[in-house]
């Protein structure tokens, strides 16, 4: 059977520290998806996975301990651990730049890619020894920020005992994820000395990979990209999102669109006799050899009804993000402010 893995990359926001959120803030926000609706992360999302009786996978960034200290990644894991589902490690390490320490020195990078190999597994290590720490099981399974891994990355973490890699996605081949291995194979398999678990997906259009995302995938692509897999013998598919993905992009209101293609895929995969549910605890491993899964061919009208959808979640959503940041660029301004008052005053 197919194993689906449905992680979700759990991490603050390096951003909203730069913009001055203190660390209550930043958890509210990143952790919690916390607006003016209602709470739509972690707790919410295991919440719909539960209903369903699947069980997911949240990928933890324990580096902002380096920042705001440890207590803020013991609470983001207990409540994870506490109802069953699966903590791994995950890592940015652009939190260096603001770290009160910075243990490889005067080092800093936007992926953990961007270092040598000594340094990322000393980084690793790090991280995997807060996250246990905070009270997690020790993690099996590595996922690099932003997917910016390469080969080095792979090395370092089967230096470090980890059996999964899951940094591999072929949307961000050449783009930060320098790990060399061929995006049009889906299949798990060895690479470096570890067991790569990519990230699943499907052609969208000739040669133009789509990763097995919320944001990224319409319910039909996701059911599409399920049945292939099953259909392939796949070991595995892997599908993700973040702990806030199901917020706009403001983070001021519930994505809607992103809340009901997680709630198609949970019933999809429930649904589906083919299909098992779970994380990396129990997974097996392909063979020395295994065999090749190929991408799930391209469907130009498929492709363009989720284009179309895209567009109106984005109008739905972004209009008001961008009608925000023009006003508060032009409030912001001495010129700005004196014509807002002339057309207060005409009005």
């Amino acid at each position: 059977m197919t194993r689906a893995i449905i992680s979700f990359d759990t991490e603050l926001s390096a951003a909203l520290f730069q913009r001055g959120a203190d660390a209550r803030a930043n958890f509210e926000s990143s952790i919690l998806g916390r607006c003016r609706d209602g709470d739509f992360g972690i707790h919410f999302q295991m919440d719909m996975l539960e209903r369903h009786g699947l069980t997911g996978v949240w990928f933890v960034d324990p580096m902002p301990a380096l920042v705001y200290g440890p207590a803020i990644v013991d609470e983001i894991v207990a409540p994870i651990v506490a109802r069953g589902h699966e903590v791994q490690l995950h890592i940015h390490t652009e939190w260096l730049e603001f770290a009160r320490f910075n243990p490889v020195g005067r080092l800093n990078g936007r992926n953990i890619g961007d270092f040598p190999f000594t340094a990322q597994k000393k980084l690793i290590a790090l991280s995997r020894d807060i996250l246990i720490g905070a009270g997690a099981p020790r993690p099996i399974t590595f996922r690099a920020g932003n997917f910016g891994a390469n080969d080095d990355t792979l090395r370092a973490v089967a230096a470090l005992g980890f059996r999964f890699d899951s940094s591999f996605n072929g949307a961000w081949r050449g783009q930060g994820c320098d790990i060399s291995l061929d995006p049009g194979n889906i299949g798990m398999r060895h690479h470096q000395g570890i067991c790569e678990v990519p990230v699943s997906g499907l052609l969208d259009r000739s040669n133009r990979f789509r990763p097995a995302q919320l944001c990224a995938m319409s319910e039909e692509e996701m059911r599409d990209a399920l049945d292939h897999a099953a259909a392939s013998g796949a070991i595995q598919f892997s599908a993700f999102s973040h702990s806030f993905e199901l917020l706009s992009r403001d983070r001021a209101v519930p994505n809607r669109l992103a809340i009901a293609r997680m709630e198609a895929l949970c019933r999809a995969v429930a649904d589906d006799p083919r299909i098992t549910s779970g994380g990396y605890a129990d997974l097996p491993t392909p063979p020395s050899q295994p065999r090749r899964i190929r991408l799930a061919r391209p469907k130009p009208l498929r492709t363009a009804r989720r284009i179309v959808e895209q567009a109106a979640g984005h109008l739905a959503h972004e209009v008001r993000y961008v009608r925000d940041l023009i006003s508060v660029a032009v409030n912001s301004s001495r010129w700005g402010k004196i014509l807002s008052g002339v057309i207060l005053a005409v009005a």
